[in-house]
C-alpha cells in the first residue's frame, strides 16, 4: 500500500491529463442510485482489485453521474471554473501530504496562504495587519466569524455581554447564517429588506423599535445574495454598526469576488469597514473545492476566541509574533492546505488576469440580460447587479420549469435550475465561467419557445 507504484501513477496521471485537457468540459449528469449501486456491487473485497479496473469503473460509471460544475454550460447554483494552474497545484498539494494547521508543522504553507489572504484583504480595503485563514466553505466561515462576534461582545461594549444575544440579519441572508446562529445559540433579529436589500435605514429602524435592543451585538450584511446577486447597503449598515458598537460581518461568499472588478467596485463602498468577511475562492476566484477565505480586521480577537488549549497543543503556541497558526482563527484544528492552489494560480497568472476573468462573468451576465429582454417569449425579472440573472417564461408554472430544466440537462444544452422569486417560480442564470458564450445563452433561451 505504501510503495511507489509507477504503473498506477501513470494510470492516474493519464486520466488527470485527459480531464485537464477537456475543452470545453462536458456537463454530464447524475444517475440513478440503483444503477450506481449495481456498478459498485462487490467492489469492496478482501483481496482488492486492479487499479486499472477501479479507474475504469470511476471514469465510465461514476464520473459521468456528476454534473460538471466547471462546464461553461453549468449555470445553476454558483458554478466553478478553477484555473488549470490551481487544479495542477491542488494535485501537488495532495501528493505532498501537506496540511496547514500550525506554524510549527507548516510554516511554508502558512506564509504562502497568508500572502493570498493579504491580496484578498487589501482588495477589500482592509488595513495592514488584518488576516485570518482558509476554511472549507462559506458556512464554516460565517459560523467561525459569528462565534467571535458573540464572544467579544462584552469587550466591544465595555461591559458584560448579554445573556441572550441577538444578531441582526436580513430576510434575504444566506441560509448558512441562520444555521450558524442556531448552532452557537444566538437569536436572529430578522430585518425586512428594501427591494431585497438590507439598508442602514431599515437596520436602524429595527433596532429603534426592538424591545431587546440592548441584546443586539452584531449585524450580518450580504455582498451578493446567492439567489439574485444583490449587494446590501454596506456603507449604511457600517454606520449603524459603528454607532451601536455592533460586530459587522459581511457574507461575500459569492459576490465578494467582484471586488476585483472596477466596473462594480462602487457597489461595495463600506465593505472596508467590516470587522470580518468571507469570500469563497472556489466560486468566483477560480480555485478548486474546497476553499473559503475568512478575514478579520483584528485577528487577535479571533485568536483569543478560537485558540484551542490542550496539553499536547501547548508546543504550537509561541510568543513570536511572526508565527501564525491557522487553527487559531476558526473552529477547526487539522486542516488541509486549501489556500495553496489559489496562491499558486494568483502568482502564476497575475492579479490582472483575475480582474479580467471576473469582469468577463459580469459582461456575459449583462449580455444575457439583454438577450432575455430581446427574446419575444422571455422576460427579465430584474436588472442584474452582479452575475446572477433572473428571468421568466410568461405562462409557465413550476412543472413547466422543472420539465424544461430536466430536458436541458438530458440534452446536454445546459444546467439551469429554477428558483423562487417573490413567490413565483422563475429561471435563473448564474454566470461565472469565462467560457460561457452568447451562443450558449441563445441556444438555452430558444428551448423555452
Amino acid at each position: 500500500m505504501f510503495e511507489f507504484d509507477e504503473a498506477m501513477t501513470d494510470l492516474v496521471m493519464r486520466h488527470c491529463r485527459e480531464r485537464l485537457a477537456l475543452n470545453p468540459v462536458v456537463l454530464d449528469f447524475g444517475g440513478q442510485a440503483q444503477a450506481l449501486g449495481d456498478a459498485l456491487r462487490g467492489l469492496m473485497r478482501p483481496e482488492g482489485n486492479e487499479a486499472a479496473d477501479v479507474m475504469e469503473l470511476f471514469v465510465d460509471k461514476l464520473a459521468t453521474a456528476v454534473v460538471s460544475c466547471d462546464s461553461p454550460r453549468f449555470l445553476s447554483f454558483i458554478p466553478a471554473a478553477p484555473t488549470k494552474a490551481a487544479l495542477l497545484f491542488d494535485m501537488f498539494v495532495s501528493c505532498s501530504s501537506l496540511h496547514g494547521t500550525s506554524w510549527l508543522e507548516a510554516a511554508g504553507v502558512v506564509v504562502a496562504e497568508n500572502q493570498a489572504l493579504e491580496v484578498l484583504a487589501q482588495t477589500a480595503g482592509f488595513p495592514r495587519g488584518s488576516g485570518g485563514c482558509f476554511v472549507a466553505g462559506g458556512s464554516a466561515g460565517n459560523l467561525s466569524a459569528l462565534v467571535v462576534a458573540r464572544d467579544t461582545a462584552g469587550h466591544r461594549r465595555g461591559k458584560e455581554g448579554p445573556a441572550r444575544p441577538l444578531i441582526a440579519v436580513s430576510d434575504d441572508a444566506h441560509s448558512s447564517v441562520g444555521k450558524a446562529l442556531h448552532v452557537i445559540g444566538v437569536e436572529a433579529l430578522v430585518v425586512p429588506t428594501e427591494d431585497h436589500r438590507l439598508t442602514g435605514r431599515a437596520l436602524r429602524n429595527a433596532l429603534d423599535h426592538h424591545p431587546r435592543v440592548d441584546d443586539v451585538i452584531g449585524v450580518v450584511a450580504t455582498a451578493g445574495t446567492t439567489n439574485a446577486g444583490i449587494v446590501d447597503d454596506l456603507s449604511g449598515v457600517a454606520d449603524v454598526a459603528q454607532e451601536r458598537a455592533l460586530w459587522f460581518h459581511i457574507d461575500g461568499a459569492y459576490g465578494g469576488a467582484a471586488l476585483f472588478a472596477p466596473s462594480v467596485r462602487y457597489k461595495f463602498i463600506g465593505f472596508e469597514r467590516a470587522d470580518s468577511f468571507i469570500v469563497d475562492p472556489h466560486k468566483w476566484l477560480f480555485a478548486p473545492f474546497d476553499c473559503a477565505a475568512l478575514i478579520y480586521r483584528q485577528p487577535n480577537l479571533a485568536k483569543a476566541v478560537h485558540t484551542q488549549d490542550a496539553s499536547y497543543l501547548a508546543v504550537l503556541h509561541s510568543e513570536n509574533p511572526e508565527e501564525w497558526n491557522p487553527s487559531d482563527y476558526a473552529y477547526h484544528l487539522t486542516r488541509r492546505a486549501r489556500g495553496l492552489p489559489l496562491w499558486f494560480s494568483m502568482a502564476v497568472n497575475g492579479l490582472d488576469a483575475y480582474r479580467d476573468a471576473v469582469e468577463a462573468g459580469l459582461a456575459i451576465a449583462r449580455r444575457g440580460a439583454a438577450l432575455i429582454s430581446e427574446t419575444p417569449h422571455t422576460e427579465l425579472v430584474r436588472i442584474p447587479e452582479l452575475s446572477v440573472v433572473l428571468f421568466r417564461r410568461p405562462g409557465w408554472e413550476k412543472p413547466d420549469y422543472d420539465a424544461w430544466s430536466a430536458s436541458l440537462l438530458s440534452d446536454q444544452i445546459g444546467f439551469v435550475t429554477p428558483t423562487t422569486w417573490e413567490g413565483e417560480t422563475v429561471a435563473r442564470f448564474a454566470f461565472l465561467h469565462p467560457g460561457t458564450t452568447e451562443e450558449m445563452i441563445k441556444e438555452i433561451l430558444a428551448t423555452m419557445a
